[in-house]
């Protein structure tokens, strides 16, 4: 019988755990046994409590206990290190995927895909449309692989567990890991539901930093960007030289202009400060990289033992 690891990280959903799990209990999958993996990233409430009673009424749950918030893609991988499930499954703890869509994904792996992802289905809004919008542009310039519309929700084999887990990388999309990893990959449709409880934790500035992580991790696009727009920047200060050189010659027109030499200045001044910006994107994550600090700590654990 073969185990499923289902990866639930939960950071401030103490309203969201016990509906959850009662929903994943009703679930039954009678070639499977499951193991449900909850990764408190640091939450202020009672999260980890909630999750404690939980597990002493259910041997089936586990935790992991955070130091600190430390983001969801340090949760999965947390999850994905402390997992002994032959396959993984991601799931957020807002129910806003349906729990019961598990069995969906199980039954294509069991066709012989490594990966399977769920594509959400639904009408347009501005959030999706800027959405659709990233994902196009990861898409196009990153990870040719990544869904139209992204997912939340997917399966892992084993395989692919110990492939992302071993690379151990910082300041990167465990999803993009996963999809640059390669493997057979199969897509699952469904609907996603309203948050009931609680508000989402999905702010501003981590959208931001997800998006400079997957670019900066899985493309050379910004670095081929700026070359090039320097090169044409270059190239038209040089003409605009020869121009200028020309005109004073040839016509004996004096070089005046400190007003239009100021905005060339500081438009300039400006793309050399934005390009130094992305390079220092890229040299950043390279120093992290090197100083090998461990992507997250775990406070407790709960029904686990630390991986070898």
């Amino acid at each position: 019988m073969a185990v499923i690891s289902i990866i639930i990280p939960a950071f401030n959903e103490e309203d969201n755990i016990i509906p959850l799990h009662a929903r994943f209990s009703a679930i039954s999958a009678p070639s499977h046994t499951f193991e449900f993996i909850l990764v408190d990233d640091g939450s202020s409430d009672n999260t980890f409590g909630t999750i404690e009673n939980l597990s002493r009424q259910d041997p089936r749950v586990k935790a992991i206990r955070f130091s600190r918030n430390f983001g969801s893609h340090a949760a999965c991988l947390a999850g994905l290190a402390h997992s002994s499930g032959d396959a993984c499954i991601f799931i957020s703890a807002d129910m806003q995927e349906p729990p019961e869509l598990i069995l969906d994904l199980i039954r294509k792996w069991q066709e012989g895909f490594d990966t399977v992802i769920g594509i959400r289905e639904g009408g347009q809004s501005p959030a999706t449309m800027f959405s659709r919008f990233y994902y196009y542009l990861v898409r196009k310039f990153a990870l040719p692989n990544m869904p139209k519309r992204g997912t939340d929700v997917f399966l892992v084999d084993r395989k692919v567990v110990n492939t992302v887990v071993s690379m151990q990388e910082r300041n990167t999309s465990i999803f993009g890991l996963i999809l640059w990893s390669g493997f057979r990959q199969a897509f699952v449709s469904y609907h996603r539901g309203q948050r009931d409880r609680g508000v989402s934790k999905w702010t501003l500035p981590k959208k931001i930093k997800l998006f400079v992580d997957t670019f900066v991790s899985f493309s050379f696009f910004p670095i081929r960007l700026i070359s090039l727009f320097g090169f044409f920047v270059a190239l038209a200060g040089f003409f605009y030289a020869l121009y200028i050189i020309y005109h004073r010659i040839i016509s004996g027109a004096p070089v005046e202009g400190w007003a239009s030499l100021m905005v060339v200045l500081l438009l300039v001044s400006g793309i050399q400060l934005l390009m130094l910006g992305v390079i220092g994107e890229y040299l950043w994550r390279s120093f992290d990289e090197t100083r090998r600090r461990p992507p997250f700590i775990v406070a407790e654990l709960l029904g686990l033992q630390p991986p070898e």
